[in-house]
């Protein structure tokens, strides 16, 4: 018997594979500021432990990542992800991360608990040294986690300190961060100032400029001539700060201005008018969501980056075209030309319907229909007697537990089973629904659809144009710019289905054997066979 059963070996389930433990590890330091070298979390000590025990454990060391300056508030430090990349690619198999304490590897939480669950599941362990713990047991990895978790919250509680003294200096006028350019920080009998240096008179002299009606690129190219090379957008970012006017804007602040003490670089008067030429907008393009000249931007793509074409008015021509953004695409078309390589598109899905071929096709739609969700109908059929059977099981249970031949821990064990069971069932039904009430209305409407699908789409709004787009195409359309063509990935099976029925309805009618017999594959795969009238 044993025997006969060992054939079937290869069929079991859930065996324990034991991956093979190494010793190799590699040593990850860090310090948030420069100011942490004074104390006893320095490089030099940290780095010092950490060799110290890999040396006393065995553990040969095949890198040292970190050695600098990083924030561990979250885990999109360069160091760490270098540390990450050469364990994963190593040829040698690396079971340890060796750090002094647990918050010099994360100060992120649940995104720490989450990286370190991923380096177990792949045969490494996180060590700190000064907070020694075995991960690979369950009351191991819960003490790590929560001292992630603790790390955290001591971060959360240190940047609460110092962002409440961050606010009280502002309030006072002192700016706290490294201050706009333009301005050096001069200390004067202890105290900070901040003074306009070379750089900050051309600032100064651009807001001038602006006043007088000079673009952002002029200004940008008078300030490269004197030497200060900044560029367009940063110059319009330096026009809308109220640091220059002698105010603060800062998010610690809530929304709130304050008079600051720096040095001014214009008056308030000359700022606001500059602003307020800025929002004019003069220089700039106006956003249109809804724009009847171009229905198709949110729609078609660029083939090359797959990103969205996007629409703009030329100065010259005042003619629309139809951009791709990405840098070095060079995709750009006219948009009337798009638009007829759009309707051509839709022309061969547009049918010339009589009453008669009207008639084969909703006879032939009907047919197919019910043809495809008879396995449907079957499936649904088997999932309510399942359903039922989960509903006696249940009725069952509960006269079993009111009459007391079952306690109430067995009870809520197969209820919750039970009711589980039922919920996955009608979620399957759910799936297998057919949602048409009415299949010959919907017939008819698809048919009353395909007949007119281009002039509708041209005679329609933004809106509507939109609607009918993504309708027939629901992945969109690619434009291609070499080779000038447009193609799309997916198109509604519905129109597809009532141009193919009109085609081949078109070639018995001329007697064309050899598209007859060509359309017969589209046939064949769906079990779909012609119906004629009687």
């Amino acid at each position: 018997m044993e025997k006969e059963i060992a054939v079937f070996q290869p069929f079991a389930k859930g065996k324990q594979i034991q991956k093979k433990k190494g010793v190799n590890c590699v040593i990850y330091t860090r310090v948030s500021t420069k100011e942490q070298s004074d104390n006893n979390q320095s490089l030099d000590i940290q780095r010092k432990v950490c060799e110290q025990f890999a040396t006393k454990s065995g553990y040969p060391i095949l890198g040292y990542f970190g050695g600098t300056y990083e924030s561990a508030k979250t885990d999109e430090r360069r160091q760490f992800n270098n540390m990450l990349n050469f364990i994963k690619k190593s040829r040698e198999k690396i079971s340890y991360i060796i750090v002094y304490s647990v918050d010099r590897f994360s100060r992120s939480g649940a995104n720490a608990i989450y990286i370190a669950e991923k380096l177990r599941k792949e045969g490494i362990s996180l060590f700190a040294v000064t907070q020694p713990t075995d991960a690979s047991t369950p009351s191991g990895s819960l003490q790590q986690n929560i001292q992630f978790i603790f790390s955290e919250y001591d971060n959360q509680l240190r940047r609460e300190k110092c962002m409440a003294g961050v606010k009280e200096k502002l309030m006072q006028g002192v700016w706290c961060c490294i201050p706009p350019v333009g301005y050096d920080i001069v200390k004067r009998d202890g105290k900070k100032e901040y003074v306009l240096n070379a750089k900050g008179k051309l600032v100064a002299k651009a807001f001038g400029w602006k006043a007088q009606g000079l673009t952002v690129i002029e200004i940008r190219n008078r300030l490269h001539a004197q030497g200060f090379k900044i560029c367009h957008q940063r110059v319009c970012d330096i026009l809308r700060n109220p640091f220059y006017c002698g105010l603060i804007a800062h998010s610690a602040l809530n929304g709130e201005l304050v008079e600051g003490i720096q040095e001014r670089a214009v008056s308030r008067e000359l700022f606001l008018q500059v602003n307020g030429i800025l929002a004019q907008n003069k220089q700039g393009y106006r956003i249109q969501p809804e724009n009847n000249d171009a229905p198709l931007k949110r729609f078609i793509k660029c083939e090359n980056c797959g990103s969205y074409l996007r629409a703009y008015k030329a100065y010259k021509n005042q003619q629309y075209y139809y951009k791709c953004n990405t840098v070095g695409c060079n995709c750009n078309k006219r948009a009337d030309v798009l638009h007829e390589k759009f309707r051509s598109m839709l022309g061969s899905f547009t049918v010339t319907l009589n009453a008669d071929m009207k008639y084969l096709i909703a006879r032939q739609m009907k047919a197919t229909y019910l043809q495809l969700t008879n396995e449907k109908q079957n499936a649904t059929a088997s999932l309510e007697a399942q359903l039922k059977d989960i509903e006696k099981k249940l009725e069952r249970l509960e006269e079993r537990f009111i009459e007391e031949e079952i306690d109430s821990a067995m009870y809520t064990k197969y209820s919750d089973k039970y009711k589980g069971e039922r919920t996955e069932i009608m979620a399957q039904i759910h799936k297998c629904e057919f949602g048409v009430s009415n299949l010959d209305k919907c017939i008819d409407k698809a048919l009353a659809y395909a007949a007119k699908l281009t002039p509708l789409w041209e005679h329609s709004d933004y809106a509507g144009k939109q609607m009918l787009q993504n309708l027939v195409f629901p992945d969109g359309i690619y434009y291609n710019r070499k080779n000038e063509g447009c193609r799309t990935p997916k198109t509604n099976g519905v129109f597809s289905y009532i141009a193919t029925l009109a085609g081949i309805i078109d070639n018995k009618k001329s007697g064309n054997i050899a598209d007859e017999n060509n359309t017969a594959a589209l046939v064949v795969p769906t079990r779909i066979e012609l119906v004629s009238k009687v």
